[in-house]
């Protein structure tokens, strides 16, 4: 069995972008210590991004989610498929 490496990279878009990066910046923006020390590791892993940085912040860290999960899933899925033969 194949997978899609095009419906992978979809999901890891929508589940790190939309769910990760997203909603726990959304929430940190509402209840500033939710998630803050997930956000400042993701702040060091992504450049330009600050937690600090108010809606903007949730943003570019929301896309920076998206790029991210997208090749992360897109590779998972070739990788798989190389192995699964």
């Amino acid at each position: 069995m194949r997978l899609s490496t095009k419906a992978m990279a979809i999901a890891g878009a929508v589940i790190w972008g939309g769910c990760g990066m997203f909603l726990t910046g959304l929430l940190n923006q509402l209840i500033p210590p939710f998630g803050g020390q997930f956000l400042q590791t993701m702040s060091s892993v992504y450049p330009g991004y600050h937690v600090t940085s108010g809606l903007a912040g949730v943003l570019i860290g929301t896309l920076y989610g998206i790029v991210d999960g997208a090749v992360g899933g897109f590779l998972f899925a070739w990788v798989y498929n190389r192995f699964a033969g």
